[in-house]
């Protein structure tokens, strides 16, 4: 990896609305769909929908950072799911969805502290920010039935009720970053 590529992993629901945004992102060169910080190792899709193994429904987002800086990624992140919401995202229920953000570097655990703070203190919210804020640990990437899955199945009733919308408000909310 070249010193601009930079990683970040992010869980904020389900992974294909994560994956369905940020392919759509300037500067994100890699995007994979994957289960991180859970206790089982290489865990199944199956098992993870259970609950029981820990793991979190993510992305891990490879970008330039001469592009698009990590700040920007973190930003359309907190547009595009709820953070205040525990272990849910809309009708998804469950640990594997709550709301995440996983760093391989000391610099990306500051950039989001500093901005879960600043839209703490102006409110973005009514309610607090849960977003947990940790290591990458135990990473697996998802099933190859699961990369780009908003892209092969954008007909199927989930991509089209939960998905698709969340691809059109970051169109629309970040215009200067769509691909």
């Amino acid at each position: 990896m070249t010193d601009s590529l930079q990683t970040l992993t992010l869980g904020g629901g389900c992974f294909w609305c994560l994956e369905a945004v940020y392919v759509c992102v300037k500067g994100v060169v890699d995007v994979e769909s994957g289960y991180s910080n859970g206790h089982v190792q290489q865990p199944s899709y199956s098992q993870v929908c259970t609950g029981a193994t820990g793991h979190n429904e993510v992305v891990k987002l490879v970008f330039d950072s001469t592009r698009i800086s990590a700040r920007e990624i973190l930003e359309i992140f907190f547009v595009i799911h709820d953070p205040t919401t525990l272990n849910r995202q809309g009708h998804d229920s469950g640990t594997q969805y709550r709301s995440g953000i996983y760093f391989s570097s000391p610099s990306h655990e500051t950039l989001a502290r500093e901005v879960i703070a600043e839209m703490t203190n102006s409110a973005v919210y009514r309610t607090p920010i849960v977003t947990e804020v940790l290591p990458l640990a135990n990473y697996w990437a998802a099933e190859d039935y699961h990369q780009d899955y908003f892209a092969k199945n954008p007909q199927q009733g989930y991509c089209v009720a939960v998905a698709a919308p969340k691809v059109e408000k970051f169109r629309r909310t970040f215009a200067r970053l769509v691909r």
